[in-house]
């Protein structure tokens, strides 16, 4: 299957598999209160789902690699539909906790399976558009995922895990007639023979590249942890301003990678792009320490998330060219990465504003100047080992 038609259902589908499991965001934590959790057990509910794909995301990613790309999508698209509709026959506690478990161990094999697909079929040259593109799905589903669950919940607390669930479905007959797998089998065959472990990709200046995405996923869910407290304080900013800041912000950040990202990374390169995602970010952070009404909070979360949707996308990009092993070992270290600071930010965060209001954003300085800096390193780094 050649890119210009694969790019498109590759979107598709992580757009379906992004609006599915947006859906169940504003629902979960009514969900399980209603149940009966505590605060500290919604949490662990929240949490439980990126330490899973923290953990499994690189054996998915070194399995597409062995044999091949589709059947692996379809195993995480399988899993999430199955958490979906546990979820909602879901009575007890424990119940709703091994839904999360099976949905975070299974549904981590999409993005980096879906990442490598997307690095089998393009070139080098249009490697960073095809990233940027799965990212623009990414970003649109949490658009519309939410906004969906929270119009269906109205009916019943259940009834948007069912949609979801139906999101998953359609998503995975999507994949299995339309979508042809990417990786010839003898290059399934030339992984299994060179017999490299996943921290194969972890060395060499490549694995600056890992803890780069690493702080800027730290700063990010940090952000995402306390804006709302932070909007309240300094801005009065109810749920519902909440909400359509968000969105605003995602819709920048969509735009961003599905097509300025492309076109940048072309004509300048990965490391042009992702240096400047890393200045612009910061700069939303500064700007997000300022805000004082509505619009000021839309046009600064707006600058960071323009300057975050460039990061990602570049960084995929880049590595899939330089690390030694398969795109899919590859790419899913790098969602482990991604899952690692999703695990740490929010508490971190939280830990950060109940010592001072404005330091979650502090920090995301910080953590961007720190993330620019080793970007330094890896270029000079990457020089030596070409020269040699």
């Amino acid at each position: 299957m050649n890119n210009k038609k694969a790019l498109p259902i590759l979107f598709a589908i992580m757009f379906l598999v992004m609006v599915g499991f947006g859906i169940i965001i504003p629902v979960l934590p009514f969900y399980a209160e209603e149940i009966g959790a505590s605060p500290l057990q919604l949490g662990l509910l929240m949490g439980v789902y990126s330490v899973m794909q923290l953990l499994f995301a690189p054996m998915w990613g070194r399995i597409s690699d062995r044999v091949g790309r589709k059947p692996v999508i379809m195993i995480g698209i399988a899993g999430l539909a199955l958490s979906f509709f546990l979820m909602a026959v879901s009575s007890q506690l424990w119940m709703l906790f091994a839904a999360r478990m099976i949905g975070g161990i299974l549904s981590s094999a999409n993005m980096p399976t879906v990442m490598a697909y997307v690095a089998d079929i393009t070139s080098e040259e249009d490697r960073g558009k095809g990233m940027g593109i799965i990212g623009a799905a990414v970003g649109l589903g949490f658009i519309f995922g939410p906004a969906i669950g929270g119009v269906f919940s109205k009916e019943s607390l259940s009834t948007p895990f069912y949609i979801a669930g139906a999101f998953s479905v359609i998503t995975f007959i999507l994949v299995l007639f339309v979508l042809k797998e990417s990786l010839a089998p003898e290059l399934r065959q030339g992984h299994l023979k060179k017999g490299k472990s996943i921290l194969s990709a972890f060395k060499g200046p490549s694995s600056i590249l890992f803890i780069l995405q690493w702080f800027v996923s730290l700063s990010l869910s940090g952000l995402e942890a306390t804006f709302a407290y932070f909007g309240a304080e300094k801005a009065g900013l109810g749920t519902t301003s909440l909400g359509y800041i968000f969105m605003i912000m995602g819709l920048a950040g969509a735009i961003v990678q599905g097509g300025l990202v492309g076109r940048l990374t072309k004509k300048l390169g990965e490391g042009f792009v992702i240096q400047l995602g890393i200045v612009i970010s910061a700069l939303g952070f500064g700007l997000i320490l300022l805000i004082d009404s509505f619009l000021t909070a839309a046009v600064f979360l707006t600058v960071f998330g323009i300057g975050n949707g460039f990061i990602r996308p570049s960084v995929s990009s880049l590595l899939t060219k330089t690390s030694a092993a398969g795109h899919g070992s590859t790419t899913g270290l790098l969602s482990s990465f991604d899952s690692l600071g999703r695990v740490i930010g929010p508490p971190m965060g939280g830990w950060l504003f109940s010592v001072s209001m404005g330091l979650p954003y502090l920090s995301g300085i910080i953590l961007s100047a720190a993330a620019f800096l080793l970007y330094r390193i890896y270029t000079l780094q990457h020089k030596r080992r070409v020269a040699s």
